[in-house]
């Protein structure tokens, strides 16, 4: 070959090339991000020239390989630089100089590391179709290539490498895996733009299992990956997948900054900063995890006034028995991560929280637990200074928790002190909140308070009812409790006025369901007062009534609000046909006698 030093010399210049572009790059200053990709650039072009001159002895096969690996370095370069026209040519010209050979052992890993680039071009300018159609075809010249040949083939690089410093199989093998773990790992990215969530989520889980398998991964971005995952079968009820993620993804978390893996490389400095915030986020996935196993246990076990039904409690719990053996067994198989090493650390993980529904207190109490302890944990990052939002929701979560957890509970004083639990912690919050800035957030505090007190004052009523006779102390706590829900609904209602303080004529379909459900309970809570003054007693009935009235009127008015409060709008009906001979009747015995 032409020029000094002959071929070792031009090998050398690629691998300075790769060394700029790979490393170098990362300590570019801010006011140069591309100087060392800039000067690859210019190494690789001279790399070329050199391939050309040399062009008239070789062989046309290898040096049209060559050439194609040169092309492949310039396109990913191009791209890394932002210029993707430019990338795109190069990456082009790459697959084509292969094409007739793409499924040949010295060829096919260059192709689908081309296509995966022309992938990721694609989907940096938003043309999420044609990036499918790169991808897709490099999954299947892989799954081609691994049944006609299957042996493992040369990585880009070696094409610039002398006879000795060829890589062993094992190597070649673990390269050639991880370049179509990353055809996986864009596909997964893909659908997901596509709305193609299924087919998402299995390939995100493929995606996690294989970087596990060729400790291809950054701990903090694998944790971030898996916990994600496990919100899409939370989403479908899948507990026992979604508390393997999460047990995974708290597993493998715990191993950055320990720097396990070469991939750790590029991830230490910028996460070591971010690791309280990436454990605080896996704790709040955790949070859910153990709040929607709590929720979906209450639907199977509810009846239709919302109680906890004891026959259908009995029928489950007979048929989880006979079930729970077989069941675990064979989906087990289909969702394991990792060495054996890993999964002894995810089991023991997965085994401080269940993964069936709980069908009695007891059993709602270990998880309600758990769901707690990363309440804390979550709050320990996300603090209401700087974190508003997150703060409030991981309140939100934990008011939740108390709320499913009090649907287990038979004894109504301490289905009381639940609830009472979930007041003070939202009370504060929503003080300190301004409507202004935040208004979303204070309707929905409006609501949980006023459902929260609603909800003691029922309980209040049922623990009364048992009493012999009401004495003064729960009369008042009754009327009390009514008082604060009112408050709450009226504070809600109040926030849908417009700036003259009128109320809106129709309302949004957003606030629809709310606002007339706050009319409906308050005109209840009106109904439930209690006094001893006929005069004060008809005055409530008086607004009792209005509230009922306004409900009916509205739904008259505008019918395609029917649908959305249907229960409400019936028992409204009833109420304003009855309430004013109830009404008559006491006005009656207040009259003096003639």
């Amino acid at each position: 070959m032409a020029a000094g030093g002959g071929w070792p010399a031009v090998c050398e210049k690629f691998r300075a090339a790769r060394t700029l572009s790979a490393v170098e790059s990362l300590k570019d200053p801010e006011t140069e991000p591309y100087r060392s990709k800039y000067s690859a650039r210019a190494l690789l072009q001279e790399v070329k020239q050199l391939l050309s001159a040399a062009e008239e002895g070789g062989e046309a096969r290898v040096l049209a390989v060559r050439r194609a690996v040169l092309e492949y370095e310039l396109g990913v370069n191009h791209t890394d630089t932002e210029e993707l026209s430019a990338g795109e040519e190069h990456l082009q010209r790459c697959t084509q100089l292969l094409e007739p050979h793409r499924l040949s052992p010295d060829c096919v890993s260059l192709y689908i590391q081309a296509q995966n680039n022309l992938g990721i071009l694609w989907s940096r300018r938003d043309e999420i179709e044609t990036a499918q159609t790169y991808l897709e075809s490099a999954e299947a010249l892989y799954n081609q290539y691994m049944k006609e040949d299957g042996n493992p083939p040369l990585d880009p690089s070696e094409h610039f490498m002398a006879e000795e410093e060829k890589l062993t199989d094992q190597e070649r093998s673990k390269r050639f895996e991880k370049a179509y773990t990353h055809t996986l790992y864009y596909l997964a990215q893909v659908y997901q733009h596509l709305d193609m969530i299924e087919k998402a989520a299995q390939y995100c889980h493929t995606t996690l299992k294989r970087q596990l398998e060729y400790c291809g991964y950054y701990p903090v971005e694998w944790a971030r990956n898996a916990a994600t995952l496990s919100q899409y079968y939370l989403s479908k009820e899948c507990f026992m997948e979604a508390r393997h993620c999460l047990a995974a993804a708290s597993v493998i978390f715990s191993q950055a900054g320990q720097v396990p893996s070469a991939e750790d490389v590029d991830e230490t400095e910028q996460d070591q900063h971010d690791l309280p915030e990436r454990k605080a986020e896996i704790a709040r996935c955790w949070i859910k995890y153990c709040l929607n196993l709590l929720q979906s246990a209450r639907k199977l076990l509810e009846d239709n006034i919302g109680e906890l039904d004891p026959d259908r409690q009995l029928e489950l719990k007979a048929q989880r028995k006979k079930e729970e053996d077989e069941k675990e067994k064979g989906r087990k198989k289909a969702v394991l991560f990792g060495t054996s090493d890993i999964c002894d650390s995810v089991l023991a993980m997965e085994e401080k929280v269940s993964s069936v529904y709980p069908l009695d207190f007891q059993e709602a109490r270990e998880i309600f637990l758990v769901g707690q302890n990363y309440v804390q944990e979550a709050k320990e990052f996300f603090q209401v200074d700087g974190y508003v939002t997150d703060h409030i929701e991981i309140v939100q979560d934990h008011s939740a928790l108390f709320k499913v957890l009090a649907f287990f509970e038979e004894d109504y004083e301490r289905r009381c002190k639940m609830h009472k639990r979930r007041i003070d912690m939202l009370e504060p919050i929503y003080a300190d909140l301004n409507p202004q800035y935040y208004l979303l957030i204070c309707r929905q505090l409006q609501c949980e308070l006023a459902d929260t007190y609603y909800e003691m004052m029922d309980l209040k009523v049922a623990i009364g009812n048992r009493l012999e006779k009401l004495d003064s102390h729960t009369v008042k706590k009754i009327n009390s409790l009514a008082q604060f829900a009112i408050k709450y609904y009226e504070l809600f209602l109040d926030s849908l006025r417009n700036p003259d303080k009128v109320f809106p004529e129709k309302l949004e379909e957003d606030v629809l369901r709310p606002a007339m459900v706050a009319k409906f309970h308050i005109a209840r809570l009106y109904g439930k007062l209690i006094t001893s003054d006929s005069k004060k007693q008809l005055e409530n009935m008086q607004t009792s009534l209005e509230y009922y009235t306004f409900l009916v009127d509205y739904c008259e008015k505008y019918p395609d609000a029917v649908p959305a409060i249907e229960t409400e709008l019936e028992l409204s009906k009833e109420m304003v046909t009855l309430l004013p001979a109830s009404m008559e009747r006491l006005r009656a015995k207040l009259s003096p006698c003639v």
